[in-house]
C-alpha cells in the first residue's frame, strides 16, 4: 500500500509537471512552495493542480463504486458504466443543458447524482423481478438495456438542441480539464460521504459473495447492505461523473488489479481501488497529453481504448471457465 501510494504522488507530479506550455521542473517548484504570480504560476495552479486534483477525486469515486457494485451484484464484470449508472447521470446532465440551461459543473452535480440514483433504481429493481432475485446475469441485462434506451434518448435530446449538443460533446467524452478548485470543493464532500457508506458495508460485501442464503444466516442484514452500497454508488459515480463525465472501464477494471493484489476481503479491496484508480486515470490524462502532442486525447478516449481489451480478456476468461 506504501510503494502504491508512492505511484500515485509519482503519477500527480508527472501530471503536473507535463503538458503543451513547457514549464522547467524548478520553475514548477517554485510555483508550487512560493508562487509570485507569474506565468508559470498560472499554469501550474490554475491548469494543471486542478486538472490532476480532478483525476484523483474521480479515480478514487469510479474505483472505489466499481468495487462496491461488483460485491453487490456479484458480478466481476459490472462496473459504473456497465450497469448504466454512467448512462443515467449524462442523461440527467444532458437534460439539464437543454431544458434548464444549465451551464456550470456545479449545477450538473445534482443531475449527475439524480441520475445516477433513478438509474441504479431501475436496474436493481428490474434485475430483481422474476423467480431468482437480483442474480448477476439480470442485472447485467438490465444495465445493458438501460444503457441503450438512455444512450438514444441522450442522442435525441443532443441532436434536437444544437446548444446542448456543443456543451455535450466535450463533456460525455470524458475529460479531466474543466472542473475549477470551486467545482472540486462542492464534490469533494459527496465523494467523502459515499467513501464511508463503502466502509460501512466492506465487511457485508465479503457475505454477500457466499450468496444470499449464507448471508442471511451469517446475520447480514441484506436491505440495508443494497440500500447503503447502492447510495454510496451514486454518491461517488454520479461526483465522478459530474467533474470528469461518463469515463469508462476505471470502476471496472481497477477492482480487478486489487482483487489480483490483496484477495477477495472487500475491506481490503477497496482502499485499494482508492488508490490505484486514480494512479491508472492520473497517468491516463499524462498519457493523452504526450502522445499526439501539440494535440491532446481526453481521459475518457485514452481510458477506453487501454480498458476495452481488458474487458474482452475478462470476458473470454469467464467463458473459458464455464467450459
Amino acid at each position: 500500500m506504501a510503494l502504491a501510494g508512492l505511484l500515485l504522488a509519482a503519477a500527480c507530479a508527472l501530471s503536473i509537471l507535463a503538458g503543451n506550455y513547457a514549464v522547467s521542473l524548478a520553475d514548477t517548484v517554485s510555483a508550487l512552495t512560493a508562487p509570485a504570480g507569474g506565468e508559470a504560476d498560472r499554469i501550474v495552479w490554475h491548469v494543471r493542480v486542478p486538472r490532476t486534483a480532478t483525476g484523483v477525486l474521480a479515480g478514487i469515486g469510479l474505483g472505489v463504486a466499481g468495487a462496491v457494485m461488483q460485491g453487490l451484484t456479484r458480478n466481476p464484470l459490472a462496473g459504473p458504466g456497465i450497469l448504466g449508472v454512467n448512462a443515467g447521470a449524462a442523461f440527467a446532465v444532458v437534460v439539464a443543458m437543454s431544458v434548464l440551461h444549465v451551464t456550470s459543473l456545479t449545477g450538473y452535480l445534482w443531475f449527475s447524482f439524480a441520475g445516477a440514483a433513478l438509474a441504479a433504481a431501475f436496474v436493481y429493481t428490474l434485475g430483481s423481478l422474476g423467480a431468482g432475485g437480483a442474480t448477476p446475469v439480470k442485472l447485467a441485462l438490465a444495465g445493458a438495456a438501460l444503457s441503450a434506451m438512455v444512450g438514444s434518448a441522450t442522442t435525441a435530446v443532443t441532436l434536437l438542441d444544437t446548444s446542448a449538443l456543443n456543451d455535450f460533446r466535450f463533456w460525455t467524452v470524458g475529460s479531466l480539464t474543466r472542473a475549477d478548485t470551486g467545482d472540486l470543493a462542492a464534490v469533494a464532500p459527496a465523494t467523502l460521504f459515499g467513501l464511508c457508506l463503502a466502509a460501512m458495508v466492506g465487511r457485508d460485501l465479503n457475505t454477500v459473495a457466499l450468496g444470499e442464503d449464507m448471508a442471511r444466516s451469517l446475520g447480514t442484514r441484506l436491505t440495508a447492505t443494497r440500500v447503503l452500497a447502492v447510495l454510496a454508488v451514486v454518491l461517488l459515480a454520479g461526483a465522478a461523473t459530474a467533474i470528469a463525465g461518463p469515463i469508462s472501464f476505471v470502476g471496472l477494471v481497477v477492482p480487478h488489479i486489487a482483487r489480483a493484489l490483496t484477495g477477495p476481503d472487500y475491506r481490503w479491496i477497496m482502499p485499494w481501488c482508492a488508490v490505484l484508480a486514480p494512479t491508472v486515470l492520473v497517468l491516463a490524462d499524462v498519457l493523452g497529453r504526450v502522445l499526439i502532442r501539440p494535440e491532446q486525447l481526453q481521459v475518457g478516449i485514452v481510458t477506453g481504448l487501454l480498458g476495452a481489451p481488458f474487458f474482452i480478456h475478462l470476458v473470454r476468461k469467464r467463458k473459458v471457465a464455464r467450459l
